[in-house]
């Protein structure tokens, strides 16, 4: 199934899309895709609702298409997951992951504008696919335990500002990652029973129309069940929380593609997941 949320921020209401472009209301079965829908039996229940035909058919044309998932209590992200990524950046591909937090209000939608930090001249993007946890994970036994915690997938992209990330990082990388904006996620939230490998996914990203990222998830160190499973020894992860599980090669940290400007416009996609589109403009001082 691909689960939407439609409306303006703060306001969104879910909807059911289906494989042949018509969008249902789901108000009647849940308030809200959130950590308690996931967790509490919400995707069956939408799928028995929709067989039974007790879903009322939607329009969803010139509405704002919001995340796919309420703000999420964490956003957690892996760095140089890719090893052609971690070769473009001048690093080693690490033996463990490594792992920083993402503010979760920088959840956007994925049609939504990124606000470009006053007098940043480094902000960068970064396709990726996103697992949105379905079930607590808690010192998991197993990467196989790890992966049964997956509610589904998006398109993520999980936007940088480098000098604050690297050269004012204070030894951290949340703050290059956390402004507002910098994670437009979407169009819509897939279940996992519907991604037959989440490793063996497309994904790439255009600027202006010009592909920058062309890869696959196949190249990613650690797979999505390994991820969960090890986080899970170091912290508890709920029902809606977000992993982006990193990017390939081809963003301008690489030195051969100019970073982002107000007016450029940055298109992100993972195949099945849907493609999302964002305008670059400068934030308001």
């Amino acid at each position: 199934m691909k689960l939407m949320r439609i409306g303006e921020p703060g306001a969104e209401r879910p909807v059911l899309r289906t494989d042949d472009g018509r969008y249902f209301d789901l108000s009647g079965v849940t308030a809200d895709i959130d950590g308690d829908f996931l967790s509490g039996g919400g995707i069956p229940a939408v799928k028995d609702a929709h067989r039974a035909g007790k879903l009322p058919e939607v329009d969803i044309s010139g509405q704002r298409v919001g995340a796919p998932v309420a703000r999420p209590g964490v956003v957690l992200c892996l760095g140089l997951s890719y090893a052609a990524h971690a070769s473009e950046a001048g690093a080693v591909p690490p033996e463990e992951p490594i792992v920083f937090y993402k503010a979760p209000n920088t959840v956007v939608g994925p049609y939504d504008v990124v606000r470009i930090p006053p007098g940043s001249t480094r902000t960068d993007w970064e396709v990726e696919l996103a697992v949105v946890i379905g079930a607590r994970a808690r010192y998991l036994d197993s990467p196989a335990a790890g992966l049964a915690c997956v509610a589904g997938y998006a398109t993520s992209n999980d936007v940088s500002e480098r000098e604050l990330q690297l050269e004012r990082s204070g030894g951290q990388w949340s703050k290059g990652k956390s402004c507002e904006t910098f994670n437009p996620l979407g169009p819509w939230l897939v279940t996992s029973d519907e991604v037959a490998d989440p490793h063996d996914l497309p994904l790439a990203s255009w600027v202006n129309g010009e592909l920058r990222q062309s890869s696959t998830t196949k190249d990613m160190i650690f797979s999505v069940g390994w991820t969960i499973w090890h986080l899970s020894q170091v912290m508890v992860l709920e029902p809606g929380d977000v992993i982006n599980t990193g990017t390939p090669p081809g963003v301008a940290l690489s030195g051969r593609f100019p970073y982002l400007s107000a007016g450029d416009v940055v298109e992100a996609e993972v195949a099945g997941l849907g493609r999302q589109r964002t305008v670059c403009m400068a934030a308001p001082s």
